[in-house]
């Protein structure tokens, strides 16, 4: 090894620059995602591929970003990465996540999807597939274990490429792909005389979208279309885009309302009247649609997938589609219609689905895309608005809202807390922070942060995010303003608790 390289492990990589996996890939500050660190992640994940002989080199390896500022820049640095490591890369453009995913599981070699979905600007993360599916937990452990030989001269000592790549043209290939998938499996003009809004914002899936919607007949209408990136939370809608949507709804007239966030593997559909579904209602909808016999979701999710009855079986993970993914192939059998979905709704599926004598490939990651064309097909096959859909389900209601910039050491000894002492213990610690406003409490659920049962009905979770410095709290209840207003005040009471004082977003 010449004295000017440097040999450095991913793992000692995270630990240096911040940047770590979360729940599903990599993200980090803009500021601390260098070309270096991106470059030597990169590296370190097809050094794991070719360990274990899922890649040979000159192998295809595809990219493809989002449309956040950072995006192009980390996409030249991850070509040449790729290039350095004697294997072809391909250049898909900017389009959604799940188009380049389902591209690469179909034709059989790994992606890479530069994004940081939902979450400011300022961030931005790496999403790794293998040529089967995206990478597991278990598959981290490795990847963080490989060892990288960062070249001599290839950086500065702020870890900027010294002499930065060039992206060649984009291939349209995985684009169209996506496109027909919807357009083949959906009958033709199914959407005839139906009037949408298309919320384009800066999601990298907003000219797709339109494209399927158009092709199957509908009629769309182009809303806030934005050169600027624009943080789309579907857990945490920002009040600007309830506003806008209620606004909209009145003024043209809509069907419903379509959106995702950055990279289009979480949807956002409101109903005739703008309002906007929860995610994992919207979920229980496309599952319903499908016809499925086994449905998995996070623990988060809201509590109508079991009080429906509509599936004959579910199944509870922890949060992020890893967990999902995996659970959903322990359930495969010859038998069964096999999905997912996460409270984002985003919409997994693990087995082929048959609908019109026609089928729909396995798409074991997020998708977007699929949820609102399942909504509108089910509303029409029911005769009914998408508002009727929702209120047939059993009445229970869910919010979320999250606390940013909430450090990791206030969050850990939170949970450690409640989690090391016996149930009684923890109980009674739950009663004094919730007593005044949930009820009493009778059960803590550890599977994904604490998820607590009240006897009254109402639940609240805490987690603290896998992605950002963020707390997030789900609630459920009865009605809506009253899972609201739990979420408001376990948040200010969790304040309270901690001494932490800052705006709740």
């Amino acid at each position: 090894m010449s004295p000017q390289q440097k040999i450095i492990t991913v793992a000692e990589l995270m630990q240096q620059s911040g940047v770590t996996f979360g729940t599903s890939g990599v993200r980090g500050r803009v500021v601390d995602m260098s070309d270096m660190v991106c470059w030597v992640y990169t590296t370190g994940f097809l050094n794991y591929l070719t360990s274990i002989q899922a890649i040979n080199k000159g192998d295809k390896i595809g990219i493809a970003g989002d449309l956040r500022a950072s995006t192009q820049n980390i996409m030249a640095v991850i070509t040449q990465a790729i290039t350095d490591s004697g294997f072809q890369a391909i250049n898909f453009g900017t389009i959604p996540t799940p188009a380049l995913s389902l591209y690469g599981f179909q034709h059989g070699f790994p992606t890479i999807m530069i994004t940081g979905s939902h979450i400011p600007d300022d961030r931005n993360g790496i999403k790794f597939n293998t040529a089967t599916g995206e990478i597991s937990k278990t598959d981290e452990q490795p990847i963080k274990a490989q060892q990288v030989i960062i070249p001599a001269a290839y950086f500065d000592n702020t870890g900027k490429s010294i002499n930065p790549p060039a992206l060649s043209s984009p291939d349209l290939a995985a684009e169209n792909y996506y496109i027909q998938r919807f357009t083949d499996f959906f009958p033709k003009k199914c959407l005839s005389g139906k009037n949408i809004g298309l919320y384009q914002h800066s999601s990298v899936a907003r000219d797709c979208i339109q494209q399927i919607l158009q092709q199957l007949g509908a009629t769309v209408t182009v809303l806030g279309r934005s050169n600027k990136f624009i943080a789309v939370d579907t857990e945490a809608i920002r009040p600007e885009d309830t506003d806008l949507a209620l606004k909209w709804a009145q003024e043209y007239d809509f069907d419903c309302i379509i959106s995702t966030d950055g990279d289009g593997d979480r949807p956002l559909i409101s109903d005739e009247n703008g309002n906007w579904l929860r995610g994992d209602i919207a979920g229980i909808l496309c599952a319903q649609y499908f016809q499925a016999d086994v449905v998995v979701t996070p623990v988060s999710s809201n509590s109508v997938l079991e009080l429906s009855h509509i599936f004959p079986k579910s199944i509870r993970t922890k949060i992020g589609s890893p967990y999902v993914i995996a659970a959903m192939q322990t359930a495969i059998n010859p038998h069964n219609k096999v999905v997912g979905y996460e409270a984002n709704g985003g919409f997994l599926s693990a087995t082929t689905l048959t609908k019109y004598s026609r089928q729909l490939t396995a798409l074991p990651t997020r998708d977007a895309v699929i949820v609102p064309l399942a909504l509108i097909m089910l509303a029409i096959e029911q005769q009914q608005p998408i508002s009727k859909l929702i209120s047939a389900l059993p009445p229970r209601y869910t919010a979320s809202n999250r606390l940013k910039n909430f450090p990791q050491s206030l969050s850990k000894p939170f949970f450690d807390n409640i989690l090391s002492h016996d149930i009684a213990t923890n109980l009674t610690y739950i009663h004094d922070l919730t007593s005044d406003f949930a009820g009493n409490p009778v059960d803590i659920d550890a599977t994904d942060g604490i998820r607590i049962k009240f006897d009254n009905g109402n639940i609240i979770h805490f987690r603290a995010s896998g992605n950002a410095p963020e707390l997030r709290c789900y609630t459920e209840s009865s009605s809506i303003e009253k899972a609201l207003k739990l979420n408001q005040l376990a948040l200010k009471s969790l304040q309270q608790k901690l001494g932490f004082n800052t705006n709740v977003d």
